[in-house]
């Protein structure tokens, strides 16, 4: 039996996406045997991210600078901007390389079984964003589940009144599936293949 130290530990590791109690327990023994090099490293990554995290003021993403190094990035494409649930749903956009733009987080997706209204998303800066001008096309970039096509449907709407081209991805995604588990062959085919809204 471990010490309370060890299982809370496992505990916290347990809460993280993909591991469970005996991945985490796993985990812990790893980092028991390596304690002299491995958690010193960890915790000194960890405090430094946790010290350093901000939140993009401009498009939401999770960075260690405000704004974002894509935001601040001058190579990126100011008239191409993508519509993205979440910062994983970015991250695994950014990671295939296919979108040269800019990104917006909306922090979530409609959802009237869950109360998420379009207040609780950051729908008001997206449209300040296309509001200032420079935006030529707007890429919804939504998870293929009901709620996530809502939320497209939501914004085509709120956006036609802007003269922005609005697409979206291609339904070759699987229905049901989540942008950060998809493989980088089936983002870019979803990315080649958008289509105007509507």
């Amino acid at each position: 039996m471990a010490s309370q130290e060890i299982e809370t530990l496992a505990a916290a590791l347990a809460r993280l996406p993909g591991l469970g109690p005996r991945s985490a327990r796993r985990a812990v023994l790893w980092l028991v045997k390596r304690r002299e090099s491995a958690l010193p490293a960890l915790l000194e990554a960890l405090a430094t991210v946790g010290e350093a995290l901000v939140e993009c003021d401009t498009c939401g993403n999770v960075d260690t600078t405000n704004p974002c190094g894509i935001c601040a990035d001058p190579r990126r494409d100011t008239k191409s901007l993508c519509v993205v649930e979440d910062v994983a749903d970015l991250w695994a956009l950014d990671r295939a390389k296919l979108f040269t733009g800019r990104y917006h987080v909306l922090g979530g997706k409609l959802s009237a079984l869950d109360g998420v209204r379009p207040e609780d998303l950051n729908i008001a800066s997206l449209l300040a964003r296309v509001e200032e001008g420079g935006v030529d096309e707007v890429v919804l970039a939504m998870n293929a589940t009901l709620e996530g096509q809502t939320t497209a449907h939501y914004l085509a709407e709120r956006l036609e009144e802007h003269p922005v081209r609005i697409t979206q991805l291609a339904h070759g995604l699987p229905v049901g599936g989540e942008l950060d588990y998809l493989d980088e062959g089936t983002l870019a085919q979803a990315l080649r293949a958008r289509r105007p809204v509507g």
